[in-house]
């Protein structure tokens, strides 16, 4: 199995592509400065499960509309009080969540050779933002807006395959990129895709903003950066 063996790269965006956890922490800051004692793993740790928790209740909900909740959730169990400005203000800083650094770089280049598509937990506004950080054209963009759930639910990734035909692929032309062993790479393993881990937090504890996978899922390719997947490729170019 070699990375030149895909024509496509199917990717999560928050997290792999769009740095979240540091965006989180500084939209959150105002909340958090009021909670004695929280360290910045406590609070991506609680975000993720009221997040998961809202998403699974609210399937339907866009993104904007439920990190406001979230938002709320948080106040409440850190025994603080929240402004229904303050929440909604919450939603919306995910437009200002900065991409990671080597990012924009490594998809321009892996452009040259996938074709290159998202599928995220987000709504479709707010991904355009986003977007524009990312600085390529990705050849189809499926969110949980589209699909009328969020990941891991099964429908997310049978909608993206259902609808990746019409870019003339099929499942094994796929691996799945993402740092989400909770989202995406579980999942992945229930359709049979190959998948590629981007370990983002590979130097820090736990799970962070993402909830506990359980048990490990089976990862194909892992790599601590786009960076580091896109000199992988071109190493695998000289081999062939």
């Amino acid at each position: 199995m070699r990375l030149t063996d895909y024509k496509a790269l199917t990717f999560d965006c928050y997290g792999t592509l769009i740095d979240w956890e540091s965006g989180m922490v500084e939209a959150l800051s105002g909340l958090t400065a009021r909670v004695p004692g929280l360290t910045r793993n406590r609070v991506l740790e609680a975000h993720a499960r009221h997040e998961s928790a809202q998403q699974r209740q609210t399937p339907t909900k866009r993104y904007v509309e439920l990190l406001p909740i979230v938002y709320k959730r948080l106040a409440e169990e850190w025994g603080v009080t929240a402004s229904t400005d303050e929440c909604e203000a919450y939603g919306r800083s995910v437009r200002d969540w900065p991409a990671f650094a080597d990012t924009a770089g490594a998809l321009q280049y892996l452009k040259k050779y996938y074709k290159l598509i998202i599928l995220s937990n987000v709504d479709n506004n707010t991904f355009s933002y986003s977007n524009a950080k990312l600085q390529v054209d990705f050849d189809a963009i499926y969110t949980a807006e589209d699909i009328g759930s969020y990941k891991p639910d099964d429908r997310n990734f049978e909608y993206m395959l259902s609808h990746v035909g019409a870019l003339g692929l099929e499942a094994g032309d796929i691996l799945h990129t993402a740092e989400s062993l909770f989202h995406d790479h579980v999942p992945a393993n229930r359709h049979g895709l190959a998948s590629c881990w981007i370990y983002r937090r590979f130097q820090d504890e736990g799970y962070g903003a993402t909830m506990n996978p359980g048990e490990m899922p089976k990862v194909d390719f892992r790599f601590t950066s786009m960076a580091e997947l896109a000199k992988a490729h071109q190493e695998a170019l000289r081999a062939a």
